[in-house]
């Protein structure tokens, strides 16, 4: 295709427990630098933060496999392959999709671990008890508390503003996800598998928050190792001093800065491939 590499589409993707919405900065930003942006709620996500929380039930049951799948046909409608930025689970299935030859590049923001990444640090633990803590949430929706907000996601806030962010942009979420993320090393075809060793793929740039209560540093360097044998471009930028919060809170122009960065230097190598989503 002929749009030069600015002119790509950049498809925002959320993690669990935050709405779309709450990328509309990031877009903004992106836009006055000439990114075309969207930012897809997941299969079942209300158009808003209040229509999402009165209806939860729609986001029963709904896993990693349809998510991706969900990406992928949004995807499929674009005149070109964009570049994926995703913030949690959503930096999972940003990963998934540029394996699978659905983007030209990606970012994964304090992504959920893939297959592979075996350290499971207690924050990670602690952060997901509330849906992992009782088996019935696999097919459930699942609110967190502002105290659970706190912990997870808020950890190097003001209570102050840990509270305004949770009143502002939570929403319940499946516990699906969490589950197949959690037993991705006990199942043969995970859908939190990524072809991170042979995958033929655009630039990849993994950020963690070195404070991440619910997606420690530890665990992305573990993803940054997965990576290593594989010839296609993989970087990994530290966030010093940040949370699970580090798009959404005050401090979210500099990690977005840091993405345009990024963006900006890979433009010229960015290249189409092809592919299809293989999660399941």
């Amino acid at each position: 295709m002929s749009e030069s590499p600015l002119s790509r589409p950049v498809v925002f993707i959320h993690g669990l427990w935050i709405h779309a919405s709450a990328w509309r900065p990031w877009q903004d930003l992106f836009e006055e630098s000439g990114y075309p942006t969207s930012a897809p709620g997941w299969p079942g996500d209300g158009d808003t933060v209040q229509a999402t929380r009165e209806h939860p039930e729609s986001l029963n049951d709904v896993g990693i496999t349809a998510i991706c799948h969900h990406y992928a046909e949004l995807i499929d409608a674009l005149p070109v392959k964009p570049i994926v930025v995703g913030h949690s689970f959503g930096g999972l299935i940003a990963q998934e999709l540029l394996a699978n030859g659905y983007a030209a590049a990606a970012v994964a923001i304090d992504p959920a671990p893939v297959k592979g990444v075996k350290v499971l640090p207690f924050s990670q633990l602690r952060s997901g008890f509330p849906v992992l803590g009782n088996p019935a949430n696999r097919k459930r929706t699942v609110a967190l508390t502002a105290d659970q907000f706190r912990y997870s996601f808020g950890n190097t806030l003001t209570p102050e503003e840990s509270d305004a962010l949770f009143e502002e942009w939570t929403i319940p979420g499946p516990g699906r996800p969490l589950f197949e993320d959690a037993a991705a090393s006990f199942v043969r075809d995970s859908p939190a598998a990524v072809d991170t060793h042979h995958a033929v793929r655009g630039p990849l740039l993994l950020v963690s928050g070195t404070e991440d209560h619910t997606v420690p540093l530890k665990v992305t360097k573990a993803v940054v190792k997965l990576y290593a044998d594989n010839p296609s471009r993989t970087d990994f930028l530290e966030a010093e001093g940040r949370g699970h919060s580090l798009t959404l809170d005050a401090g979210w122009r500099d990690v977005a800065a840091r993405v345009l960065g990024w963006l900006s230097e890979i433009e010229p190598t960015l290249v189409e491939s092809s592919g299809e989503v293989t999660s399941g």
